[in-house]
């Protein structure tokens, strides 16, 4: 017989004339593979060794060919009508849920993906087709690591690409959404309608009643397809589903798949994809067990060498950068990733509630509660870890969010009598926390938060306290230049030691300071700030300054840079010279001139340096062959001698970074206010702003 309907399958389709009718041989085919499960006896034998596969084969390119051959474009011809009248995909599913014979439910997906793409007539909105295709997604996804991965995937390439050019379609394979009659539902008129009656074209197979036709057979080894409710598992838990899974190749394909389908979906599907899927929650709740599974320490330097680790490249252990922990933390740090490019790529429907979803579930509930531990290793994992995860982030929505964890949204000017019990305030307490190490985690994740454009982070933790300039006295004149140059002279001649070495880096730290600049500008240009500090009223009474617990902080901390761990007094001056980029002129008056008259009890940066400078002129004294000693931690911190233990170490290392400090805030200084430049230097706001 298979020789036979071969021959006559080859004729009919290679031939430029059909000479034989397609629609029996369509029919004798799927006559073919119901008869195997009446008459076989041996249940073990793999499907692709019987005449499973070839028959789905002749019957897809039967398909194919009739569609070809048909006059009248967009109609359905007699084998398709077939297909669709008797339910033969809802029986294929039937027969992929038995598993019967074993490997049956790949042959499936492998008909259901070649159907769907060779056949161009659009069957998604038939009923009798996104019905099968909505069980058979029921049939995927329901465990990990299932041996029919590759093609599930395949499978949802297919209907994605479909999605793709018909976004309508998505409210269809969603919701099992049914048209009736000729009414309209998405633009789309539901085609089953006309296939209610058999069409006379059609015949019977023989021996099967219409009711088995229309509604599938029992057959033996398989089990019979209930037609009540979809159940939970759609497209969508499908492919969060296969994201999991531990073939890169197949969770590649599926996250590509997932964030195709967030970024096609219109109105009415991302709605859905809110209210009534499980989109948001399996998303941040797999974050979160992604989380659990890494070890409760994780050592800040390890975490720093995977920061901006990208969900398209799976980190693999390489031997060099491997450490206990290593897989879990790239693994968490690539959903997170993911997370973040599927909040950008989505309907502004889903991007937000997702993103409420990752910070209430991730930020709120998981991360916080250690942040706020008596347990150092707690804080330290924790603090290092939301700075990769600032570092990642990139989505509009989800940063919105972090800055509201972070540092809330109070826009009011702080004072000293305040009681703050916030998060925010826990982490600049942070930075000067007994323990050197959390201190510097801590920085690090401000000097992160500095970096990202978002204007409330700037407000929160600075300009609402310089607003209005009550750090500048009343009844003065206002300097209207100054020399960048005051922050080179700061430091005394015999505390220097670059010049003996050749390497001043003066005009290194201005072409850095220039570019660092041009970027912060660019980031900042849709904020409006003003150009100029805001003029003072003479006849306003003066009212007490207060700089803000984050200012408080750095400059104690910067007060005691010659007693403080190397390490620490680097990121210590970094968060301040970042602070200093900033192109607001309150900002650049408080932080940057030298020359402002300060009103009673206030203090600036630069009154701080002076401060130590002050300290340091009278420890010289007490330090035999200081300048000989100074030189020699500079050759050490610079690797040009090896380093070892010296007395008045941490001091004289506080000196190298207390010169190099000056000279770069010296270099932002001019690059922001040139000498003779009535205004700060603000270049034209770029033409798109991103």
């Amino acid at each position: 017989m298979l020789s036979r309907l071969g021959a006559l399958l080859q004729e009919a389709v290679g031939a430029r004339e059909p000479s034989i009718d397609l629609l029996e041989v369509f029919v004798e085919h799927w006559k073919g593979i119901t008869h195997y499960y009446i008459e076989t006896t041996d249940e073990n034998t793999p499907a692709k060794k019987t005449d499973i596969p070839w028959r789905l084969k002749q019957m897809l390119d039967i398909l194919v060919y009739e569609e070809k051959q048909q006059a009248a474009a967009g109609e359905a011809g007699p084998c398709l009508e077939y297909l669709l009248q008797h339910k033969i995909l809802e029986t294929l599913c039937t027969l992929g849920k038995a598993e019967y014979p074993p490997g049956m439910r790949q042959q499936v997906f492998l008909f259901f993906s070649r159907i769907l793409a060779q056949v161009q007539h659009p069957l998604l909105h038939y009923l009798n087709v996104h019905r099968p295709v909505q069980k058979l997604l029921q049939l995927g996804g329901t465990a990990a690591g299932s041996p029919t991965e590759k093609e599930e995937v395949h499978f949802t390439t297919i209907l994605c690409t479909k999605i793709q050019q018909d976004p309508a379609l998505l409210t269809y394979i969603l919701e099992g959404k049914k048209v009736v009659g000729k009414k309209e539902t998405s633009g789309h008129q539901d085609k089953s309608s006309s296939l209610e009656e058999p069409s006379s074209r059609v015949p019977k197979i023989d021996g099967e009643s219409s009711e088995a036709q229309a509604t599938g057979t029992h057959f033996p080894g398989g089990t019979e397809e209930p037609d009540n409710g979809l159940g939970e598992n759609n497209l969508l838990t499908s492919l969060i589903g296969l994201c999991k899974s531990k073939k890169s190749r197949v969770a590649l394909k599926a996250q590509e798949n997932l964030l195709l389908l967030v970024g096609v979906a219109p109105q009415a599907a991302a709605t859905y994809l809110v209210q009534r899927s499980p989109l948001c929650s399996a998303m941040a709740e797999h974050l979160c067990q992604l989380y659990q599974a890494m070890p409760n320490f994780l050592d800040p330097a390890d975490i720093a060498t995977l920061e901006g680790i990208s969900w398209r490249v799976p980190s693999a252990p390489s031997d060099e950068a491997s450490f206990p922990g290593r897989e879990a933390l790239a693994a968490f740090l690539g959903w997170f990733d993911y997370c973040d490019h599927l909040i950008r790529e989505a309907h502004e429907v889903v991007a937000g509630a997702l993103a409420r979803a990752v910070t209430e579930k991730l930020f709120v509930a998981t991360l916080q509660p250690q942040l706020l531990h008596v347990a150092e290793q707690s804080i330290l994992t924790s603090t290092a870890l939301l700075t990769a995860l600032l570092h990642q982030l990139c989505s509009p929505a989800l940063l919105q969010e972090a800055v509201d964890f972070f540092v809330g949204s109070d826009r009011q000017p702080e004072a000293p009598e305040d009681s703050p019990h916030s998060l925010c305030s826990h982490l600049i307490g942070h930075c000067d926390h007994l323990s050197d190490e959390i201190s510097i985690a801590t920085l690090r994740l401000f000097e992160e938060l500095l970096q990202k454009p978002n204007e409330q982070i700037v407000h929160t933790l600075l300009l609402r306290n310089l607003e209005g300039r009550t750090y500048v006295a009343r009844g003065l004149p206002e300097p209207e230049s100054y020399e960048d140059s005051l922050f080179l002279c700061l430091v005394p001649e015999e505390a220097k030691t670059s010049a003996f070495l050749e390497e001043t880096g003066y005009d290194t730290y201005v072409h850095d300071a220039y570019g660092l600049f041009q970027e912060c500008c660019s980031r900042v240009a849709s904020w409006g700030w003003p150009l100029a500090p805001t003029p003072l009223d003479p006849h306003e009474p003066e009212t007490p300054f207060f700089e803000g617990r984050f200012l408080q902080v750095l400059f104690n901390r910067m007060a005691r840079i010659l007693d403080q761990p190397y390490s620490l007094n680097l990121q210590v001056t970094s968060v301040l010279s970042r602070l200093a980029l900033f192109p607001h002129p309150h900002i650049h008056e408080y932080l940057l001139d030298p020359y402002i008259s300060l009103a009673p009890g206030c203090r600036s940066l630069f009154s701080v340096l002076v401060r130590v400078i002050g300290d340091l002129m009278q420890r010289i004294q007490r330090v035999p062959q200081f300048s000989s000693k100074l030189l020699l931690v500079r050759k050490q911190l610079t690797g040009q001698v090896p380093g070892e233990q010296m007395d008045h170490q941490t001091l004289l290392q506080g000196v190298v970074v207390l010169e190099e400090f000056c000279k770069e805030l010296a270099a932002i200084a001019f690059v922001k206010f040139p000498p003779n430049s009535p205004h700060l230097n603000l270049p034209p706001p770029p033409q798109r702003h991103v």
